[in-house]
């Protein structure tokens, strides 16, 4: 049988539902299995923001009921649960949700055949907004484009010789290639060159040596975490001193627990801020992690639901009337410089249905990630 573990945090019934007193929307998450540990904390984010907002009377006086159920990571298991959020529990749109292959399974179904929006996915590659889709709309800056991001940062650090540490799925490939044109447009004269590793390598100690052997000015790892803090740790063992950089996988606080000490000065760019920071905005998110989510980190992750959660609150804000599938679309087509305060800017219009390109520079100092000047551009890819 399928996990379908559903939660929600509206208080609405169905007869309030029915008169229009409630937004019912739906998500699906890893709740389960391997990437549980994203799946829990992301869900907490988005989940905490809506109970915030719900207090404070809801949007425009209408609650939200935030249906999320359980797929294990499965993209089989996904269509159904989609299959029964629409048919079933009558979503108006699918928010702050999680998982590319997972997500993209539903396409046909969800946005081709019932026509409800997919909102804000953590997830996506460039084909889902090249040419824009229907009722398709995100917030995630696409991992290409932080590559590009790491290769404008390490040419304007002075780096001349870059290496780039990789896993050799072809997706980290494809990801490792975008940074030697980026460093190339700021600066012609750095030399950017490639190191590929077997995925979910744990013995680093011959990678550091054949890095050491290249002499790299910088290294940028396109790795998971724990691969990432595998290879910080042996670095330090042998000595090695070359800067490290990271894309926003790295850029996770498993990185800092597993590497520990090792991890001192790592640089990543993240979608959204540190969750350390102090402005308003963190400040506001932090409180309400310890009000709705105890025991539910302020990390990364959760900060990766809140903004999702938050940008799709705003904008719903902005609807004039009932809040349907056809609505929410058209707010967001008309949606421009919605700030969260926690993650970029966000602008979407009919032909541009990714909100943002843009990054934020993370440092870790004194064992904690901490934002380093405001969110960039990274150059455009070729």
């Amino acid at each position: 049988m399928l996990a379908l573990v559903a939660s929600a945090c509206g208080t609405g019934g169905p007869s309030e539902a029915g008169n229009g007193k409630v937004i019912k929307i739906g998500a699906w998450y890893p709740l389960t299995g391997p990437v549980a540990s994203f799946g829990i904390p992301e869900k907490a984010g988005a989940d905490a923001y809506f109970k915030m907002v719900n207090a404070q009377g809801g949007i425009n006086g209408r609650k939200i009921d935030w249906i999320v159920k359980d797929n294990a990571f499965d993209p089989q298991q996904t269509v159904q649960i989609a299959r029964r959020l629409v048919d079933q529990d009558g979503v108006v749109a699918i928010v702050a949700t999680n998982g590319t292959a997972q997500s993209q399974a539903t396409f046909p179904f969800v946005l081709e055949q019932s026509k409800v929006p997919v909102l804000n996915t953590l997830g996506g590659d460039a084909s889902w907004y090249e040419p824009t889709r229907d009722g398709l709309f995100g917030l995630q800056t696409l991992y290409e484009d932080q590559a590009a991001a790491l290769g404008q940062w390490v040419a304007r650090d002075g780096a001349k010789k870059v290496l780039v540490v990789h896993s050799d799925p072809a997706a980290f490939v494809k990801v490792a290639g975008e940074i030697g044109p980026a460093a190339g447009k700021t600066d012609p004269s750095v030399d950017v060159q490639r190191l590929k590793v077997k995925f979910q390598t744990t013995d680093y100690s011959p990678v550091i040596s054949k890095v050491k052997a290249q002499k790299p000015d910088a290294v940028v790892l396109i790795l998971a975490a724990a691969e990432a803090a595998a290879y910080l740790k042996e670095a330090k063992l042998q000595g090695l001193t070359a800067p490290v950089y990271g894309y926003a996988p790295v850029a996770a606080q498993s990185t800092l627990t597993l590497a520990g000490k090792a991890a001192e000065g790592l640089r990543a760019v993240q979608l959204v801020k540190s969750p350390h920071d102090d402005d308003p905005a963190i400040k506001e998110f932090r409180t309400a992690m310890s009000k709705y989510e105890r025991g539910q980190p302020a990390d990364f992750i959760t900060l990766w639901g809140w903004e999702a959660a938050k940008a799709f609150v705003e904008i719903a804000r902005t609807i004039d009337g009932p809040v349907t599938a056809e609505s929410l679309t058209r707010a967001y087509e008309n949606a421009r410089q919605v700030d969260t305060g926690v993650g970029p800017v966000l602008s979407f219009s009919a032909d541009r249905h990714l909100g943002t390109r843009d990054v934020q520079k993370v440092v870790v100092r004194d064992g904690r990630w901490e934002s380093q000047g405001d969110f960039f551009t990274p150059p455009e890819r070729d």
